[in-house]
């Protein structure tokens, strides 16, 4: 008996080795199925390094030194990122970007809330309006901007011709440094409504009607139902299209390019639009790419702070 235990200890314990070793058809396996991985990644891998990683890395180094993008880089350290710091050009063009993302976020997002609430009950045609609701998102921001140029323009725009139809004087618009920035507002939040549409009415469409039903039941109205309802239920939605519009906004550049080209008076200078001054104005790239990674870090503080906060009034039950 103690022969034939020692025997299966002893059976056991090489049972136990062979299992713990490594099997190579198992290992084989693992390198066969990540490299399989890795070659489906590389048509996304590849752009990404080339196109982001790559000039964000090649930013970095040419923001540590003075480059006029013809003779060779001189090293001056973090001098670009302290003049920038320092310069009052530099707080302006932020203090606009803030301008304009506290006007173009709640335009942007209660015109996108009040169509995504028509176009989700049983409006007839509602098929043909969202896509044209969606058409301007498509649709060239040179072109938006050249149409919405013409629309304001102070003299022979349409708007205000509209305007005097009905006795109201109509202002500069982008010609006057007090219309300037609401001009550019107006386009970019009519540009975005169909984006932000879209996305809103995806997650009404996720909400249990059952819920609407037992609110109406208990006599809730039509303001109580979207308070206390659709917009709790909405908030995954509304996070995402916060999150996006907030680093596209600071980001906006395109419409202030071709609209007002940061005029008049400087009145809608942002920060991209400076960093293109500072390139190809006036040939200094180094402090051009100092400012890109300033405001890289402005917009990567703002997302965690937000990625922070939704946790309090994120509800995704």
């Amino acid at each position: 008996m103690t022969t034939i235990a020692v025997a299966v200890e002893a059976s056991e314990s090489v049972t136990d080795e062979l299992a713990a070793a490594p099997r190579p058809r198992s290992r084989r396996r693992r390198i066969t199925y990540a490299l399989t991985i890795a070659v489906f990644l590389l048509p996304s891998l590849i752009p990404l390094l080339a196109f982001v990683i790559g000039p964000m890395i090649s930013a970095a180094w040419t923001s540590l030194h003075s480059w006029n993008l013809i003779g060779p880089m001189q090293w001056v350290g973090l001098d670009n990122y302290a003049r920038l710091l320092s310069d009052p050009a530099t707080h302006q063009a932020f203090l606009h970007t803030v301008y304009y993302i506290v006007g173009y976020l709640p335009l942007v997002y209660v015109g996108g809330l009040a169509l995504a609430l028509a176009l989700n009950t049983r409006l007839r045609g509602r098929a043909f309006l969202r896509g044209v609701y969606f058409l301007p998102v498509i649709t060239s921001w040179v072109v938006v901007a050249l149409v919405w140029r013409w629309l304001l323009n102070p003299s022979t725009g349409v708007v205000n011709a509209v305007l005097a139809w009905f006795g109201i004087e109509g202002p500069g618009w982008w010609a006057d440094p007090a219309w300037a920035m609401p001009s550019i507002i107006l386009a970019s939040a009519w540009k975005d409504l169909g984006f932000v549409m879209v996305i809103l009415l995806a997650g009404l469409q996720s909400i249990n009607a059952d819920l609407y039903e037992a609110a109406e039941i208990d006599g809730a109205g039509w303001w109580r139902r979207l308070f206390g309802i659709t917009l709790p239920m909405l908030s995954p939605s509304t996070f995402f299209v916060i999150v996006l519009s907030l680093i596209n906004g600071f980001q906006v550049f395109d419409q202030v390019y071709v609209m007002t080209g940061g005029g008049p008076n400087n009145s809608t200078q942002v920060v991209v639009q400076q960093v293109y001054d500072l390139t190809f104005r006036y040939g200094q790239a180094g402090m051009a790419s100092a400012l890109s990674w300033l405001l890289f870090f402005v917009i990567l503080v703002v997302t965690l702070i937000q990625f922070y906060g939704q946790r309090r009034w994120v509800n995704y039950d």
